[in-house]
């Protein structure tokens, strides 16, 4: 049943990452239709994200209140609701308000479902579980740019999302008895633990429960406030982490296809092309890296992929041929494959798996308030200067994050030689 019950978590994913690379591809062709500024698409980013920030802060007592099936089939609905709106919206005024929902929409269960499968799944499941984010974030420009080269029409492109939002609304109620069985299942295992004090599986070795040697917070307080959570060691510079990945991660794909239409000369449907293969190394690579960690470790991984992004980085700076363009797009997002996932998955070694779906909530707020931020810096900036800087904006964010994931690896380096 777990194993059905992950197939489930993976098609929500799919419809987190649905709408994600959409604005970006459209938003040259959106903007004068609009009649707005070049950096206009930010404020509509940064209305997502700062919905998504507020709901991630209440995904734990929303999920205690609804379940996480229930959450996620609300917060699928709102995304359909929002896209569909898009596809009809009259002026730019909409773009916003509809944004709304669409930001409340993916947070509360971005967060609800990474802190379970963070806690009770192996850290394959969690790379795989966000290359389903990343199908639905190929899968996006995809389809928009098909409609662009096809009808000229970025309208359609909205509605075709919608729709398939719509079918994983029809998955979800229909599977929506399985999610409550599947948490009793859970709720059985964790008992027969505390009585027989062995380590439980639902027959599929996948399930992992009550793992007593990750709890290293048997010395923190029952209970946190935001405030006190980010005075435990290492939490800041954890959700510094999130905020500079996800600087990189949206800020390529926000702003990608304007810099190649801009900066290189490519044709539209050519750099929304190019966007759909970033978010596919994207994809490839959480697959890949899936099974890497049968063998190495997130730490390793983290390493490997920032050492990756950066170099793609360098390539995208560099005075080179348009050619290598793609090459630059590629590695960084297969840089940024490992990164995320394990990051999520290393949250209960880090902080102890007491406290781990509370700072769970601090870090997808941290992300989403670099999705809210560092994007609509660049877009402002280049209203002012060029789109020129994409790289430049980059390679601070990477720097930045790689000097604050190095300094977690340090901090849990002297606590293993510690104990």
């Amino acid at each position: 049943m777990a194993t059905l019950f992950l197939i489930v978590i993976y098609a929500a994913f799919i419809s987190l990452g649905l709408p994600d690379g959409l604005l970006g591809v459209a938003w040259p062709i959106m903007q004068p239709q609009f009649a707005v500024s070049l950096g206009s698409a930010g404020i509509v980013s940064m209305v997502v994200s700062g919905c998504t920030i507020i709901s991630s802060l209440m995904s734990g007592r929303m999920t205690k209140k609804l379940g996480t099936g229930l959450l996620t089939l609300i917060s699928v609905i709102l995304t359909a609701i929002a896209l569909f709106g898009y596809s009809l919206a009259p002026g730019f005024l909409w773009l916003i308000v509809l944004a709304i929902p669409l930001g409340l929409g993916a947070g509360s269960v971005d967060a609800a479902l990474n802190a379970y499968v963070a806690a009770n799944y192996e850290s394959h499941h969690m790379s795989w579980l966000h290359s389903f984010w990343g199908v639905g974030a190929m899968l996006g420009p995809v389809i928009m740019s098909r409609t662009i080269s096809l009808n000229d029409s970025w309208r359609q492109g909205y509605l075709i999302v919608s729709i398939c939002q719509a079918a994983l609304i029809l998955l979800l109620a229909v599977t929506l008895p399985i999610w409550n069985r599947v948490a009793s299942a859970r709720r059985e295992s964790e008992q027969q633990f505390d009585h027989s004090g062995a380590e439980t599986t639902d027959g599929n070795n996948d399930l992992i429960l009550n793992r007593p040697e990750d709890d290293i917070s048997s010395d923190q307080p029952d209970s946190l406030t935001i405030f006190g959570a980010t005075k435990i060691r290492g939490v800041k510079l954890a959700m510094a982490t999130f905020f500079f990945y996800c600087g990189i991660e949206t800020t390529l794909g926000l702003w990608g296809s304007t810099y190649l239409i801009q900066d290189r000369g490519f044709e539209p449907a050519r750099a929304a092309a190019l966007v759909s293969i970033y978010y596919g190394s994207i994809t490839a690579g959480r697959f890949i890296s899936g099974f890497l960690t049968m063998r190495m470790s997130n730490r390793r991984l983290i390493r490997i992929g920032e050492l990756i992004i950066l170099v793609g980085v360098i390539v995208m700076l560099l005075p080179l041929p348009s050619v290598f363009a793609p090459i630059s797009f590629f590695l960084i997002g297969f840089g940024c494959a490992p990164v995320f996932p394990c990051m999520i998955h290393e949250t209960p070694a880090h902080f102890g798996r007491k406290h781990a779906p509370f700072i769970m909530g601090l870090q997808m707020a941290s992300a989403y308030t670099g999705i809210t931020l560092l994007p609509p810096l660049l877009g402002q900036v280049a209203n002012t200067w060029s789109i020129v800087l994409l790289p430049f904006f980059l390679l601070a964010y990477i720097s930045a994050m790689l000097a604050s994931s190095e300094k977690i690896a340090q901090m849990m380096r002297a606590r293993k030689r510690a104990n």
